[in-house]
């Protein structure tokens, strides 16, 4: 009889291969997020005196103006869209939308068509044994303080192509290319629904060979830096924190009160259910808006307008350009609700629909509203969980950050940031349609992947993901 061998065989990778997954990048990023204080570069206490010499160093000037004095910039005979004498960059055009449920359900709008993906990345590198991110001090014309700490490259195709006949962009050849880096993460992201059609952008982690000599408007951080620069109000922009967001990171978890896949479903449920249509219209007449010398607005004041602007940034590619910008009319509270459930932290997720999303609806922090919109209205019919967002006690705010969003397409846009603590008689697990709980690493795993996470809730998900709060 011939013996049987019950030792398993041992496979090999064919010559070539390589694992699918790069095991060690999470708990690198994780070292680099707890890593706080000071990094290669500087120590974090340091960082303010280096962003105002930065700001110092730099000629920044944004002045409101009439449409009439937008140079490149017109009306378009018939339709009224606000478009670039090129064709390029981007247009302002109107939008209508019908929604199958909800308080509002049909509407039109001014709404920004930039049909081009962006390059949004950050190379990093290790120092020390660290993992640092290069980061820039950037002026964008809508940021309340003019200069923010943005990714390493942050560019429209027409600006890494040339269309503005400007200066190159720096770093750029790590992220595109023959001789670019090594990539770690690379994700189609959606930008702001209510404001952009169907706009996205690659939000990109690539890991620099060789070396890289910093400009001296670039630093170096590590993870753990940006989440204490993530506690200062308008410090990181919004394209930093995006990226920052879809990083794979190692989150100690012992569960979850839904499976991943039973969250994917309600997920799925929720994008299937919503009926909505959201139709191009000329911009010229949509109703409700009314356009002046100066904005596109609505007569009630509410929601937004559309604006002129003229901008000198002597550290830009270009030095001198006028453009439109959309600004708020009032600020934004952006919250997630945060429970503990057997042990571990959840948040409290809402499918929240956009005009200009691709998908219909993406997750969104609990609460994303500016309160202005809707306090005039009875109770029963503002955002839920708003009134307990408002009236939540010092004792209850894990995080409180006044964070802008896109500085190169919105004037003066900003949102308070928080995470309230909830009890289960507040909210139970069983919350509201629409809603469902989640922990972290679920959201993390998700952001992954494009269109399951808003913009929004990318901003709260980065700053858990570099320790500016913790959930355990």
């Amino acid at each position: 009889m011939t013996a049987v061998n019950s030792r398993p065989a041992v496979l090999t990778a064919p010559a070539g291969l390589r694992p699918r997954v790069d095991d060690a990048l999470p708990h690198r990023l994780r070292r680099s997020a707890e890593q706080t204080g000071h990094g290669h570069m500087m120590r974090t206490e340091d960082f303010p005196p280096w962003f105002a010499d930065r700001a110092r160093a730099h000629r920044f000037r944004v002045d409101r103006i009439p449409f009439a004095d937008l140079d490149g910039w017109s009306f378009a005979p018939g339709t009224g869209d606000l478009v670039h004498r090129t064709g390029r960059f981007f247009s302002v055009e109107g939008l209508s939308v019908t929604l199958g449920e909800g308080l509002i359900r049909n509407w039109e709008q001014p709404i920004i068509r930039q049909p081009e993906v962006g390059i949004l990345g950050i190379l990093v590198k290790e120092f020390d044994g660290v993992l640092h991110f290069l980061l820039q001090a950037k002026m964008e014309p809508g940021n309340p303080n003019r200069l923010q700490l943005s990714p390493t490259v942050q560019a429209t195709r027409s600006n890494y192509t040339g269309v503005h006949r400007g200066a190159g962009v720096r770093y750029l050849e790590h992220f595109a290319g023959a001789g670019r880096g090594r990539v770690l993460t690379d994700v189609l992201q959606s930008e702001h629904g209510s404001w952009f059609y169907r706009k996205s952008n690659r939000n990109m982690l690539v890991e620099a060979v060789g070396e890289v000599v910093p400009h001296e408007d670039f630093c170096w951080l590590t993870l753990g830096q940006i989440g204490e620069l993530l506690r200062l109000d308008n410090v990181v922009n919004m394209d930093a924190r995006t990226v920052i967001a879809c990083l794979p990171m190692a989150v100690p978890e012992s569960g979850a009160l839904h499976t991943d896949a039973e969250l994917r479903s309600w997920f799925t449920v929720e994008r299937s259910r919503w009926n909505a249509v959201a139709e191009r219209r000329p911009l010229a007449g949509i109703a409700g808006w009314e356009r002046g010398a100066w904005s596109i607005h609505r007569p009630d004041g509410r929601y937004f307008r559309v604006v002129a602007v003229a901008v000198e940034a002597s550290s830009r590619e270009v030095p001198s350009w006028s453009q439109p910008l959309i600004e708020p009319t009032g600020k934004g509270v952006t919250a997630f609700l945060v429970r503990n459930i057997g042990g571990v932290p959840h948040l409290l997720v809402q499918a929240k629909p956009e005009a200009g999303f691709l998908d219909t609806v993406e997750l969104a922090p609990t609460v994303q509203c500016d309160p202005a919109n809707w306090l005039h209205l009875p109770a029963q019919h503002r955002p839920p969980f708003l009134d307990l967002v408002l009236a939540a006690p010092p004792e209850r705010i894990r995080y409180a950050a006044t964070h802008s969003e896109e500085g190169g397409r919105f004037l003066n846009a900003e949102n308070r940031y928080l995470l309230v603590d909830v009890t289960a008689d507040e909210v139970g697990a069983q919350p509201p349609p629409g809603f469902q709980w989640a922990t972290a690493g679920q959201l993390g795993d998700l952001a992954g992947h494009g269109h399951y996470l808003n913009v929004q809730a990318r901003t709260l998900l980065s700053c858990v993901n570099a320790g500016a709060v913790r959930l355990s």
